[in-house]
C-alpha cells in the first residue's frame, strides 16, 4: 500500500510550508510557500545567505543598500534556492506592515517581482502573498490584471474568500489550525459539529466551486493529520515538514472528502462596507486576521534586526 502522503496526492497538490532548503529537498513537494516567520527561522539556522543578499542588493543601486532592500533581497535569495528544488510555484510574502495600504502593497510586490527577474527567474513561478484585508484584496486585484499571480492569505471567513474570487485572485489560503486554536481557547469546541477550521475550508470550497470561480483553494495552518485528511480533494494543501513526515510514515488508507458540487448563480459583488461588516461580525476572523498580521510584522522586524546586527558585525555599510 502507498503511504498516506502518496494517497493524498491523488486528489490534492501538496505544498511545503517551510523556508528551509533541507526540508524542501527531503520532501520534494510540487510547490512551496514562505512567510516572514519561516524565513526568519531559516536565517536563525544559518546567516550565510545574508552576505549573498547584501551583495545582490548592492548590485541593484549605486548607493549602499538600505536595510529594507537587504531584507527583500533575503527573501529573493531564499526563494531562488527553493525554486531550484521544486517544479512549481513559490509563494513569497509582501511586507505585512503594508496590509492596510493598497498602493504600498502593489509597489512592494512589483519590487519583489523585479528582483526575482534580475535573478533570471520567470515571474510565472511566483505567487505574491498578501493578507486578506480589504486593501490587500484590492492590491491583489490590480496585480492580477497586470499578470502577477497572487496568494491571498490569512483567510478566516468565507466573505474574505468570496471577495478574493470576485477580484480574480489566483489562489487563496484559508487557515484551519488557527481557527481551531481560537475555538479551543474559548472552550467552544464541544459546541461544534466538526472541527471549525475544517468546516470553514469546506464551506469556502463548496461556495467558490459551485459558483464557478477559478480561484484555487489551498488549506493551510494544520495542527493534526486528521485535519489534513478531512480536506482530501481540496485543490492544494500547504503542510509543515513535521506533518509531512507523519503522513509519509503512515499507511492509513484514505478516501477523497471534497467534491465539486452543482453549479449555482454567482453571488452579488461584495461592497467594501459589506465586507467590513461581515468580518466585524465574526470575532474569530477579526481577531485571527489582526493577530496574523501582527505576528508576521513582528517577525519581519526581528528579521531586520538580525540582518542589521549581522551586517554591523561584518562592517557592511547600510544606506539611509
Amino acid at each position: 500500500m502507498n503511504n498516506t502522503l502518496s494517497q493524498l496526492t491523488q486528489w490534492t497538490h501538496i505544498v511545503a510550508d517551510t523556508g528551509s532548503l533541507g526540508e524542501i529537498i527531503q520532501f520534494k513537494p510540487e510547490e512551496a510557500t514562505t512567510n516572514p516567520t519561516l524565513i526568519l527561522k531559516a536565517f536563525q539556522e544559518s546567516c550565510e545567505p545574508i552576505e549573498e543578499a547584501y551583495e545582490f542588493a548592492k548590485q541593484q543601486s549605486a548607493q549602499s543598500p538600505t536595510l529594507q532592500t537587504v531584507w527583500m533581497a533575503c527573501s529573493v535569495i531564499v526563494g531562488e534556492k527553493i525554486l531550484e528544488q521544486i517544479p512549481g510555484r513559490l509563494s513569497i510574502e509582501v511586507d505585512a506592515r503594508l496590509s492596510f495600504d493598497t498602493e504600498a502593497t502593489i509597489n512592494n510586490a512589483l519590487t519583489l517581482i523585479q528582483l526575482f527577474k534580475n535573478k533570471g527567474i520567470n515571474p510565472k513561478r511566483l505567487l505574491i502573498k498578501i493578507a486578506a484585508t480589504w486593501e490587500g484584496i484590492r492590491a491583489a486585484e490590480i496585480l492580477e490584471k497586470q499578470g502577477i499571480a497572487c496568494n491571498v492569505t490569512l483567510i478566516f471567513n468565507p466573505i474574505q474568500a468570496l471577495a478574493c474570487a470576485q477580484a480574480g485572485v489566483t489562489l487563496i489560503s484559508p487557515f484551519v489550525g488557527r481557527i481551531y486554536d481560537w475555538y479551543k481557547a474559548k472552550n467552544l469546541l464541544e459546541e461544534q459539529l466538526e472541527d471549525p477550521g475544517v468546516a470553514s475550508v469546506k464551506t469556502i470550497f463548496a461556495t467558490l466551486k459551485s459558483q464557478g470561480y477559478k480561484t484555487e483553494i489551498m488549506g493551510a495552518s494544520f495542527r493534526t493529520i486528521k485535519q489534513i485528511l478531512a480536506l482530501a480533494g481540496c485543490d492544494r494543501l500547504t503542510i509543515s515538514p513535521k506533518l509531512l513526515e507523519e503522513l509519509s510514515k503512515s499507511e492509513t488508507s484514505i478516501t477523497q472528502q471534497l467534491f465539486l458540487s452543482e453549479k449555482t448563480s454567482p453571488a452579488p459583488i461584495i461592497s467594501e462596507s459589506e465586507f467590513r461588516w461581515q468580518l466585524n461580525a465574526d470575532p474569530m476572523a477579526t481577531e485571527k486576521l489582526a493577530e496574523g498580521i501582527r505576528l508576521f510584522a513582528k517577525d519581519s522586524e526581528t528579521l531586520e534586526q538580525l540582518i542589521a546586527d549581522y551586517l554591523s558585525r561584518k562592517a557592511f555599510p547600510l544606506g539611509g
